[in-house]
């Protein structure tokens, strides 16, 4: 007999689509300090595909034959909550205005920046239009 306990998980890795796999591979090594891990093919996606880490974050970067563009709407956080499906990845920063500092002078495509009472926030577009979220927790 088993019990009904969840075994534990952790979060392994977020997934893109890009329609150029080497100039990803450069963003996110440029803007977001990320590091070819390793690469691979899949051969029933057509897709090259690229692991690319920064400590325990990683990002599996898929390079697809004949796949479609990113719908315009896609780009907006705002508009893109309204469509169903993944919406982004985010991940946590001590100190947002210093993240994006960096992120911009870096030439970051800065989306959407959230400063309130509840806290700040802000999204960047990879190279392919994807969003990527970063927050930085206001508790109190």
């Amino acid at each position: 007999m088993t019990d009904n306990v969840l075994p534990e998980f952790i979060f392994h890795h977020a997934g893109v689509s890009v329609p150029d796999l080497e100039q990803a591979k450069a963003w996110y090594a440029s803007v977001l300090d990320f590091a070819t891990e390793r690469e691979f093919y899949i051969e029933a996606a057509k897709a090259k595909v690229a692991m690319v880490r920064r400590g325990d974050l990683r990002f599996e970067i898929f390079e697809v034959e004949g796949a479609a563009s990113l719908p315009e709407e896609r780009r907006h956080p705002p508009q893109d909550v309204k469509t169903h499906g993944n919406k982004h990845v985010a991940f946590k920063v001590p100190d947002l205005e210093r993240f994006l500092e960096v992120v911009e002078a870096r030439g970051a495509d800065v989306a959407f920046v959230v400063r309130e009472k509840f806290g700040k926030g802000c999204f960047i577009r990879d190279c392919a239009g994807n969003l990527i979220e970063f927050v930085e927790e206001n508790r109190s």
